[in-house]
């Protein structure tokens, strides 16, 4: 609990065994609760993320997004946060995000890693993919935003009433944003956070992925209509 609000964290994983051990560890008191959405691994993850407390959902669908399509309906908390199992997001960044949600009237809020403090968490032709999807998400969608590919997210679970993110892999990532922008009932807003170094091997295609969201920003825009 968090200043009287109910708080869950919602972690997606495949093969994230030494990643989630970590990210578990370091988990604040006042998280609620922990949902793993192990996606098909074959570690151990689940056994890993089982024993250290979390509720652990197995999600046969491969990706990113379809891992999230089944975590986030199934988490209970008043105010729903995302993290990566790798590491990479800081848990203790989870109580900031919910402050400037609170104080400035927001429903959703992403957590935005640039300007990288440590620019040896992300390789050059990661940030040169991110840099080329969020300009062409802000021309898009004539929306500021500073990091359209960020994986934490800190929203009002009441959101999920009004987003409707379809996308089962990495482009789940700015779909729900642009759904959170895009929905009139919804205040969305960006705050800057610290980016660490991954724990374990990546699991991005650089080039494949960030084609397909690329794509995506295309069709989502014109589809709509909006």
């Amino acid at each position: 609990m968090y200043r009287g609000f109910s708080i869950s964290v919602v972690i997606p994983c495949f093969n994230e065994e030494a990643g989630v051990a970590h990210v578990l560890r370091g988990m604040p008191d006042y998280v609620d609760e922990v949902i793993v959405v192990d996606n098909n691994s074959t570690d151990g993850t689940a056994e890993v993320a089982q024993e250290l407390g979390a509720r652990v959902i197995h999600e046969s669908r491969k990706g990113y997004g379809s891992a999230y399509q089944a975590g986030l309906p199934a988490a209970r908390g008043d105010i729903i946060a995302t993290v990566d199992g790798d590491g990479t997001y800081p848990s203790t960044m989870i109580a900031p995000l919910i402050d400037d949600l609170l104080a400035g009237g927001f429903d959703f809020i992403s957590a935005s890693r640039f300007p990288l403090q440590d620019p040896r968490a992300m390789r050059g032709r990661n940030r040169l993919g991110n840099m080329v999807l969020t300009w062409t998400t802000r021309l898009l969608f004539w929306r500021a935003i500073a990091d359209s590919q960020s994986g934490m997210w800190v929203f009002r679970r009441s959101c999920l009433r009004w987003i409707h993110a379809c996308q089962t892999g990495m482009a789940f990532s700015e779909e729900i944003k642009l759904e959170a922008i895009r929905a009139p009932q919804l205040r969305f807003g960006e705050r800057p956070i610290a980016y660490y170094e991954r724990i374990g091997e990546t699991k991005l295609f650089t080039w494949q992925d960030g084609f397909k969201n690329l794509w995506f920003l295309f069709v989502y825009r014109f589809r709509s209509g909006r």
